[in-house]
């Protein structure tokens, strides 16, 4: 299958190049700069940029291009970052789909999206059918999918991936746990009583090629394991893989301090659940929090 790929060089973007390509797809990776390597195309989308004649030779246009979500403290200019990076790329592919003549336009569009979207659930369980809360991650989840409706309009079958912490030691907010458990620096966040949303990497790739096949799944689909654990259930599975102890707790206004506004964010409590992804018959390999940190740890 031909598949574009926007976003290949951040921490899922660069797994999921590896995996497709394994599986024996034709990949083209959209990049920012001039080419390096072949199956490297040049795109602009701060810019609105991006050749048509790419985007018709592909049977499927995947999207994870967007600044990391955790990867400095939050002000203004980073929150601006966080959004136009999104919505640039997004809408760049969107129109461009929505442009070209219906033989040409590719059947499927894998739109990145997250579970940022619900915002605090507490204790309740919440599907797809979900509306958006009122923070701004969610603010910024609901216009990143909105900016994928030109696609969607115009005939192409679009996938929002809502995806939750993914889980591996070589990105993602593992590897920065990792080290500090091994210290014995664990620590839980806030009270731990907070839900996390949480998929290993391994279940993540396998259901975005799951996604890729399956012409009868359309819009928001959430990936995340089917049983989340509070964070102090996290931290103590962690600590138990690491054989370390992990005694202590991050106090919200320390976690306010260091991450900003994201501090908050950090707290939220998100019991989210894969009601599409198990309607439609995923499975996954690691469903349990135990078992999915003993691989990976």
């Amino acid at each position: 299958m031909r598949i574009l790929l926007a976003g290949a060089s951040g921490f899922l973007g660069t797994k999921l190049a590896a995996r497709l390509t394994a599986s024996g797809h034709d990949l083209t990776q959209l990049v920012r700069r001039a080419p390096r390597r072949p199956g490297e195309m040049t795109w602009q989308p701060d810019r609105g940029e991006l050749d048509p004649a790419l985007v018709a030779n592909a049977d499927v246009v995947i999207d994870l291009a967007g600044a990391g979500i955790g990867d400095r403290r939050w002000d203004a200019a980073y929150k601006q970052k966080l959004r136009d990076s999104r919505l640039d790329s997004t809408g760049t592919i969107a129109r461009t789909i929505a442009a070209l003549p219906d033989d040409d336009r590719p059947r499927t569009l894998l739109q990145a999206s997250a579970v940022g979207w619900y915002g605090d659930t507490g204790d309740r369980a919440v599907t797809e059918n979900e509306p958006p809360a009122d923070t701004f991650l969610a603010d910024l989840c609901r216009d990143w999918e909105a900016a994928a409706r030109p696609a969607a309009d115009a005939g192409t079958r679009v996938v929002l991936l809502r995806t939750g912490l993914p889980l591996d030691r070589e990105g993602g907010f593992l590897q920065r746990l990792v080290p500090l458990f091994k210290l014995g620096a664990g620590a839980k966040l806030g009270s731990g009583r907070q839900w996390t949303p949480w998929i290993a990497l391994e279940d993540w790739l396998a259901a975005v090629e799951f996604l890729i096949d399956r012409d009868d799944v359309a819009g928001p689909v959430n990936l995340v394991a089917p049983n989340p654990a509070t964070n102090a259930e996290f931290t103590r599975a962690l600590a138990a893989v690491l054989h370390r102890p992990a005694l202590f707790a991050v106090p919200g206004f320390a976690l306010d301090l260091v991450l900003g506004e994201f501090g908050g964010e950090a707290r939220r409590s998100q019991r989210v659940l894969p009601e599409v992804l198990e309607q439609a018959g995923f499975r996954w390999q690691y469903p349990e929090l135990d078992a999915a940190l003993a691989a990976i740890a």
